[in-house]
């Protein structure tokens, strides 16, 4: 699992895989997820993330799927 973090976009970006996309949904707002082949998470994308309450803490310890609903609730 790798982060990055758009200081300026104020985006923060969690990479589970270098799979090519295939497939982008936003699941929530602002919350953008990466699927690869067989609708497997290889990305999540977090917009305006300085304005959620997510700790990270708390994410890094979760898997893929668990993250999601995780995230949605901030």
């Amino acid at each position: 699992m790798e982060f990055s973090f758009d200081k300026v976009a104020d985006v923060l970006h969690i990479n589970f895989s270098n799979e090519k996309i295939i497939n982008t949904e936003e699941v929530n707002s602002g919350i953008i997820i990466d699927y690869g082949k067989k609708q497997k998470i290889i990305g999540i994308e977090i917009l305006n993330y300085s304005k959620r309450n997510i700790n990270l803490n708390e994410i890094i310890q979760l898997s893929s799927e668990e993250i999601i609903p995780a995230i949605i609730e901030c």
